[in-house]
């Protein structure tokens, strides 16, 4: 079997194959990025090996089109995360950097670590609309906040009384929006003034663009994943982040594989009578942010929750840790959640058991970070 490695760009792909066992090369290639280069990439690759799996660096702009047609053609796909590439090419004799180099040492990062240790690349139209939704409303919200940071020090120097009354966070809400506009339109018509209402439209703008955007993105979510707005913690904006982010669960075989694309999974560091794990820093951190806030809501609202992080805090773990255990298990059950497949599991009956114990509707895990 080869593995082929793809270093994805705009105009042209590099594609360089390595043998699974051996990591000895066996080709390379380059082609255009276009259907005519891509078929010509599965014609020279099944001239190669008859058992074969492409390794295409996770850059999903530059590689969602040629990921689709080689699932087309029903070759199997792998996605390697681009911070794998920096020690892949460390460990190479061959000084300096290229397209090719970066190609081969995505196929010899997948050699060493095993092919089953990488997702499948998954084509789920609907997760990337809902992604491209969530990431557009949430540049909408940052331009937004540009823009009521500017008005307020136009404020500072116009009216600092009133600038001080404006609580953190009320700037989006019309009613005080109307505040500011009616008291500016009472000062002389000076630049400042106009330049601090025609922020004041904008926010307003804005914010309607981005509330649409939100109950688009809730009736989208109800469609697809009506379970996850069941869930505490998990509103429209964190559910669309887990499902846009995953792009399929389908393609993590287990919750554990899904855990370590959240930065959830723990890491052992052990050493010695010293059994500990540690944080994982790696991962999708958009999605450990929605598992967090998930996690933060659910210790604050949920009483099976607070139960939980009270025990494990009382076992010698500090709160950091007790929320590091939270989310590995909400990582496991949103895997659930998120794959069609494989409905949650029903809440266990049996108060006795003493390898899990239940938060919300859901069995904790035995192994937690520390």
């Amino acid at each position: 079997m080869i593995v082929i490695g793809a270093d994805t760009h705009k105009r042209t792909h590099a594609l360089a194959a390595v043998d699974a066992g051996t990591g000895r090369q066996r080709g390379a290639r380059q082609i255009k990025a276009e259907e005519v280069g891509h078929l010509a990439a599965v014609r020279w690759a099944r001239g190669l090996d008859e058992q074969r799996v492409w390794a295409i660096e996770d850059c999903r702009h530059v590689s969602r089109r040629l990921e689709q047609q080689l699932i087309a053609a029903g070759e199997r796909v792998v996605r390697v995360a681009p911070h794998r590439m920096g020690a892949s090419r460390r460990g190479e004799r061959e000084p300096g950097k290229s397209d090719e180099i970066d190609a081969l040492a995505v196929a010899r990062a997948v050699v060493k670590d095993g092919v089953e240790r990488f997702p499948a690349a998954y084509l789920d139209e609907v997760a990337m609309e809902i992604r491209l939704l969530s990431d557009h409303r949430k540049d909408l919200v940052a331009e937004r906040t540009r823009a009521q940071n500017r008005l307020r020090w136009h404020l500072l120097e116009l009216c600092p009384e009133l600038e001080s009354s404006v609580k953190r966070g009320s700037l989006e809400q019309p009613r005080q929006l109307d505040r500011i506009d009616r008291r500016l339109r009472r000062l002389p018509a000076r630049a400042r003034v106009r330049v601090a209402r025609e922020q004041i439209a904008q926010i307003r703008v804005l914010t309607r663009r981005a509330n649409a955007l939100e109950r688009e993105l809730r009736a989208l979510i109800k469609a697809q994943r009506p379970e996850l707005l069941a869930e505490t913690g998990c509103g429209a904006l964190t559910a669309a982040i887990l499902i846009g982010r995953t792009a399929g669960a389908e393609r993590f075989q287990t919750d554990a594989g899904f855990a370590r694309q959240t930065g959830t999974a723990p890491i052992p560091c052990s050493s010695g009578q010293r059994d500990r794990h540690r944080l994982d820093r790696g991962g999708d951190r958009q999605l450990n942010h929605a598992l967090h806030i998930i996690a933060i809501t659910r210790a604050r609202c949920d009483p099976a929750t607070k139960a939980y992080l009270e025990r494990k805090e009382a076992e010698g773990k500090t709160k950091k840790g007790a929320l590091r255990c939270l989310k590995r298990h909400l990582a496991r059950r949103f895997h659930r959640l998120l794959t069609p497949s494989a409905p949650p599991r029903p809440k266990p009956h049996d108060s006795t058991r003493t390898d899990t114990t239940t938060v919300g509707a859901a069995p904790m895990p035995m192994v937690c970070l520390t």
